[in-house]
């Protein structure tokens, strides 16, 4: 039987209230020794990731990346289990207000993660789309800040060892391959030219000018010196210096793993396969489901919730459709969304400029708008960028980059540009509120902002809560008045139903034995987004499985959230409220959030 939204909705909400007696407190005395406590504890953490350090804005270990070995990963869990251990036998949670409480369940929680993540972490993919071989220039471009030159020495230190992360996660990958873990043949490919775009131009090669992380680096020592802060010999022997860092250890090991890699895509078939046909394939995939969407929904569930809801927006496209004059069929009508050009800027610089203005005036008006919706509203400032050209794919997904913390870098929505006709313009809007105002950027720099809670709620991510969050503000935007033109309704209206079939097509490639054409076929006759799009897509879920199904679960949740509260308070209700209470405790598994949710409807009725 499928599960309609609202059903599936109750059935994940549906708990009673809580009392009012349940509310929380002021921090008690205990209160605040175990903020103190997971305060010290999250310090630890961070001081065994160099890179989240600088994510955060902080220059400790400033020339050290993460160490990404296999006993790095033992000991970090080791820590956990010894940090939750200590906390339980320091503190009785019954003794705790329900925020406290909050706390030391999710910091429990975390163990229970860790040791999920532990038992399968062979099984990820470690050199797909979003691997280290990509990620660590991006991380020096983008995080790494040089405002010193002892800044660009320690840049010059972490170029220098990027080469020895790349060998420690080759190490994993090899042990992955001897359990028979290996990723699919287009993986492989993908992977192979990214690692020429990184390693394409000076001072690898004398063709195609600079390489993307030695304009970077050529970037910031130009910045120092037009400062005063280094002159040019010093400026000349920086960028030395990084030139032989990128020569000497980064270049021999893409050197080896694309060897290696060249050698296992031989290993893998033609076709690729989903999670299922891994060695203990369904148990690593029920686990990813967990880890992803923060419940126990089951693969089978997950699926008929996306059968029923691509039925429903369906209908409501066809309602749309007739409005708008077109009079073929819903497929027929995707095709003309695919292929007229009205719906694409041109394949060209001037083409993109147009797209990422087009985005920018979207996040003006939606700015301008936020305090009808919301009482609290962030530092932080968002910038709208062109992805890379080193990691840019055509039909590659929009996202988010977290700004810092205290505001000196500001967040960034990225958009692939590569290729324009993978882009339509219908559907820059919604993006834009996704990954934008009132999405990623408000909710993840609000979660950054907070006091008075542990460090860590204001840190941890939970996918399904944050990428439903983005989902859910796409229809926000539609009940503010937004999307006015037609198509890009019906663009909001692709979006949404895009996240429906992810339901479908997840589960269909990991738990049913669906091909990558069956998949293929299904989002064709449900979307009208270009094909390039759609095969970067369920190229996407295959390398990932699980990530995909958090964004409707995590919407179907809020929106069963937010009308529970609705027939809870009735003319109590205040839609400001209940954004802000969502809003102010950080990233929440679903779990804890419904029972927010509930302890917050009883306060407004007491």
């Amino acid at each position: 039987m499928r599960l309609s939204r609202r059903e599936f909705g109750l059935a994940l909400a549906g708990a009673a209230a809580l009392p009012a007696s349940a509310l929380a407190q002021p921090a008690s005395a205990l209160d605040r020794q175990l903020t103190a406590f997971l305060d010290a504890e999250f310090e630890k953490e961070l001081q065994m990731d160099p890179e989240w350090l600088t994510s955060l804005g902080r220059k400790e270990q400033y020339g050290r990346l993460t160490d990404r070995s296999e006993a790095a990963a033992d000991a970090r869990l080791a820590w956990r289990r010894k940090s939750v251990a200590d906390m339980k036998a320091r503190f009785d949670p019954a003794r705790l207000g329900e925020d406290a409480r909050t706390s030391f369940e999710m910091w429990a929680l975390e163990l229970d993660r860790a040791e999920d993540e532990a038992r399968w972490r062979r099984h990820n993919y470690i050199f797909d789309r979003s691997g280290a071989h990509t990620r660590l220039p991006n991380f020096l471009i983008n995080s790494h800040q040089v405002d010193t030159p002892a800044d660009m020495e320690a840049y010059v230190a972490r170029v220098a060892a990027i080469g020895p992360a790349i060998d420690q996660l080759m190490v994993r990958a090899r042990a992955a391959s001897a359990m028979g873990v290996r990723m699919p043949r287009f993986a492989h490919d993908q992977a192979l030219q990214d690692i020429a775009r990184v390693t394409r131009g000076a001072p690898f090669t004398a063709d195609g000018g600079d390489s993307p992380l030695f304009a970077d680096a050529r970037a910031k020592v130009t910045a120092l010196r037009e400062a005063g802060k280094v002159d040019p010999a010093q400026a000349e022997r920086l960028l030395a210096r990084t030139a032989q860092a990128m020569t000497g250890t980064l270049q021999p090991a893409y050197a080896r793993l694309a060897a290696w890699i060249t050698a296992e895509r031989e290993k893998t078939p033609a076709d690729p396969t989903g999670a299922g046909a891994l060695p203990d394939g369904r148990a690593y995939y029920d686990a990813m489901l967990r880890l992803q969407t923060t419940t126990d929904l089951t693969a089978d569930q997950i699926h008929e919730l996306g059968l029923s809801e691509v039925a429903r927006i369906r209908g409501e496209m066809e309602t749309l459709k007739a409005k708008i004059g077109f009079t073929g069929s819903l497929e027929a009508f995707f095709a003309h969304l695919r292929t007229d050009d009205r719906f694409y800027v041109a394949n060209t610089d001037a083409g993109r400029a147009q797209y990422l203005a087009a985005a920018e005036g979207f996040l003006a008006r939606m700015k301008a708008r936020l305090p009808e919706e919301f009482g609290r509203l962030p530092k932080s400032d968002l910038v709208v960028k062109r992805v890379e050209s080193f990691r840019e794919e055509p039909g590659g997904a929009a996202h988010y980059n977290s700004g810092a913390p205290d505001g000196s870098r500001p967040g960034t929505y990225y958009v692939h540009l590569a290729d324009t006709r993978a882009t339509p313009i219908y559907e820059i809007e919604g993006t834009s509120y996704h990954e934008g105002w009132p999405g990623h950027h408000m909710q993840i720099s609000i979660a950054q902002e907070l006091t008075g809670i542990p460090a860590f709620r204001t840190q941890y991510g939970y996918g399904a809560y944050i990428e439903g969050w983005g989902l859910y503000v796409e229809q926000l935007a539609k009940e503010m008045g937004f999307y006015r033109d037609p198509y890009s309704d019906f663009g909001r209206l692709g979006r949404e139903i895009w996240r429906a079939i992810r339901l479908v097509l997840d589960t269909g490639l990991h738990a049913k034995g669906w091909s990558e054409a069956k998949a293929l076929e299904f989002y064709a006759a449900n979307s009208p987004q270009p094909e390039a799009k759609m095969r970067s897509e369920v190229r996407r879920y295959l390398v990932n499985p699980g990530q995909a199904t958090s964004y409707k679960v995590g919407m179907v949740r809020i929106l069963a959230a937010r009308d529970k509260a609705r027939r809870a308070l009735g003319p109590r209700y205040d839609q400001r409220a209940f954004h802000d209470m969502v809003l102010s405790a950080g990233a929440l598994p679903l779990g804890v959030l419904d029972t927010r949710v509930d302890r917050w409807i009883a306060s407004r009725k007491a």
